[in-house]
């Protein structure tokens, strides 16, 4: 987190969000919470490929060596190879094309890339970041110290490179007096491959269809359809779906996807997206969300929730509480979040926003 926060000081002021270390152009940021159901969905036909792809010869610092004076052709190569993470494979992923807000509406544009096209840039250019401060006495580095990155240009720039997003939720479990509360997750080095040993919402999840068939391309194209697949993954424990079923995912015959397609025609549950962003330190897109839900509808859908999960650790109260209610939405602990734990970046920029846009999230 402290390396993220270097990072956002190399860019402007107008594109930091406040009190996080992601950074977004304006034109990312709705000017306020915008309902899931108001996004159009689009494919953009003929996908262009980017012109930088992390096997340039400026990220040559950081790919080690495979034999004498041979390096490893990409970040990942050299991952896969010398110290696999548990969840490490190179899924399709849905690639950010442009995306646009007026009026309490958005629009998004995709194509299809392969989620080792992200890790080859993101993690490339923060570790260059990485080596660089370690190399300066003073702690500070330029853009002339991250060739890399230099080479990457204007990090919102679509053509540029893959921006391959994932979802990041805050879950708000929302009280009849007006208040709520939220989980966090600590991600466990050992588990994942990005963010580790630190905090995020939950649940979080790249945008990706849940196989490589065809089919899956088209049927798992929806934030909602990735969200709730992440809930079941994340707070209640449930095999991945990782592609190994033969069939789409029935999510109109799935009972817990119906639960809360249910409490959401009911006014029970709402959806809503903040916008999007990229982490300072890797320049990894995200799409951030919040999902506001009646106390008596998550107690129902989650009952069941685990604290360990195939990621990490579930938190599901402040420190010496043990309530089960989950950590107060106020000020008090936002501000501690936010200024004192390490947060993952998005999980940062969700709980910043949705403060900021607590009385028509809590309102809704």
């Amino acid at each position: 987190s402290d390396l993220a926060q270097a990072a956002s000081r190399l860019y402007p002021p107008e594109v930091q969000v406040k009190g996080t270390p992601l950074i977004a152009a304006p034109s990312w940021l709705p000017a306020d919470p915008v309902d899931l159901a108001a996004i159009d969905m689009a494919w953009v036909p003929g996908s262009r490929q980017p012109r930088v792809t992390g096997g340039e010869p400026e990220t040559e610092s950081v790919r080690p060596l495979r034999m004498p004076g041979k390096q490893f052709e990409r970040y990942t190569s050299a991952i896969r190879y010398l110290d696999p993470p548990s969840l490490f494979e190179n899924r399709p992923s849905y690639r950010l094309h442009g995306l646009a807000w007026a009026g309490g509406t958005g629009a998004m544009r995709f194509g299809l890339a392969t989620y080792f096209d992200k890790l080859d840039i993101s993690e490339a250019v923060g570790h260059e970041l990485a080596a660089a401060r370690m190399r300066s006495t003073d702690g500070k580095v330029t853009p002339t110290d991250l060739p890399f990155r230099s080479l990457i240009g204007d990090p919102f720039d679509f053509d540029r490179r893959a921006v391959l997003p994932a979802i990041t939720t805050l879950t708000l479990r929302r009280r009849g007096n007006g208040t709520a509360s939220f989980l966090l997750h600590w991600r466990d080095p050992a588990k994942v491959a990005t963010a580790a040993g630190l905090y995020d919402v939950i649940p979080a999840g790249e945008f990706q269809p849940s196989s490589i068939a065809p089919h899956d391309l088209i049927n798992d194209f929806d934030i909602w359809r990735n969200i709730v697949r992440e809930f079941s993954e994340e707070l209640l424990g449930a095999p991945e779906h990782d592609g190994s079923r033969s069939t789409p995912v029935d999510y109109d015959a799935w009972p817990f996807y119906r639960q809360l397609g249910q409490a959401r025609a009911e006014g029970k549950l709402a959806a809503f997206c903040l916008g999007a962003g990229l982490d300072a330190l890797t320049l990894a897109a995200t799409i951030l969300t919040v999902v506001v839900i009646d106390d008596d509808v998550f107690d129902e859908a989650f009952r069941d929730a685990v604290e360990v999960n195939a990621e990490g650790i579930t938190v599901f109260d402040e420190p010496g509480e043990e309530t089960g209610q989950g950590i107060p939405f106020i000020d008090r602990t936002v501000n501690r979040l936010l200024n004192s734990e390490p947060m993952a970046s998005p999980g940062a920029a969700c709980l910043a926003l949705a403060w900021r846009h607590r009385i028509a999230l809590l309102t809704s």
